[in-house]
């Protein structure tokens, strides 16, 4: 039995042993990665930092993308087909979707609360500890339930960290420069057409199980049309935002913190029941998701800006 599935498994014992009397907090935490923590940087973008705020929107997007895109490379099945012996812990197989490796719980936590980390380290020390120490929880978390193994979580954590690295440094450096940020815009909307193409036309794992197909490709692509229609948004929305919005903070404004609330639950509405409920039935659960996306996240960068702007 290789070491990974005998680590998954002594966790197993560990839950076991205790009445699973963890599983609640470790399930809260994983949800917590995916549903509220990326509602953060919408906040942070319409109303404390723009600058910071959009670099977290660059690490989001890029880093789901990447995420999605090696799923599907990789192809790497969930622990608990791999061996039978290995149960999940509550609803979390639910919940687990995609292909296993690389972890999306991790990719998400890595930017959200390392990012954060990062963000405060100079300004609140006890906000990036706590942030790290939130982190390592939520990899953490993804091997006690069940759903991933150690390098699933390991690479979730260390291919985002390193996409952050890099956007920062690209920042830095191309922050005045607005034709290297349009060849960017570019770059971005071909790598979108050319991840879609990608992972419609390479082959898949087809193992069949008393007949039956043990993982559907199709179904396992969803989470990367998703990543692709929100870069995508996230590309097409900040250039128009850049040259045509040029959106700004109001200072001194008192009406910002409920505009700000009132945007995330727009967007958490969307992202988690409005979306899908109105384009997967016209588009089906791929393109539906992709179209939804893109919305969502030009509406984020392009269009709330100006309402905001106009409220003001």
């Amino acid at each position: 039995m290789q070491f990974d599935i005998q680590y998954l498994l002594l966790l197993q014992d560990i839950r076991n042993a205790t009445s699973g009397v963890f599983n609640e907090f470790f399930n809260a935490l994983s949800k917590i990665a995916v549903d509220v923590m990326p509602m953060l940087p919408f906040f942070i973008f319409w109303c404390v930092d723009k600058k910071w705020g959009y670099k977290f929107l660059a690490w989001y997007n890029c880093s789901e993308l990447l995420n999605g895109f090696l799923k599907l490379t990789v192809c790497a099945y969930r622990p608990w087909i791999r061996s039978d012996l290995i149960e999940p812990a509550g609803d979390s197989k639910v919940a687990a979707t995609g292909y296993s490796f690389p972890s999306g719980h991790t990719t998400a936590a890595t930017v959200n609360y390392g990012g954060t980390a990062v963000w405060q380290w100079n300004k609140r020390r006890w906000v990036s500890v706590i942030c790290i120490i939130l982190l390592v929880l939520t990899g953490f978390s993804r091997n006690y339930l069940g759903v991933h193994t150690p390098q699933d979580v390991a690479v979730g954590f260390g291919a985002t960290a390193l996409v952050m690295f890099i956007i920062s440094k690209v920042n830095n450096k191309l922050e005045n420069n607005a034709t290297a940020k349009n060849i960017l815009t570019e770059i971005g909307i071909l790598l979108v057409i050319a991840v879609i193409i990608y992972i419609q036309i390479k082959p898949y794992p087809m193992d069949y199980v008393n007949g039956e197909l043990l993982v559907d490709p199709q179904k396992m692509m969803k989470d990367t049309f998703k990543a692709a229609g929100m870069f995508l948004g996230f590309v097409v929305g900040s250039y128009i935002e850049r040259y045509y919005i040029k959106y700004q903070i109001p200072e001194n404004s008192k009406n910002l913190p409920i505009l700000g609330f009132i945007g995330v639950a727009i967007i958490f509405s969307w992202k988690s029941y409005l979306g899908s409920a109105i384009f997967n039935g016209m588009l089906g659960d791929n393109w539906g998701s992709f179209v939804a996306r893109f919305i969502m996240m030009f509406f984020a960068v392009a269009i709330y800006p100006i309402l905001i702007k106009k409220w003001e």
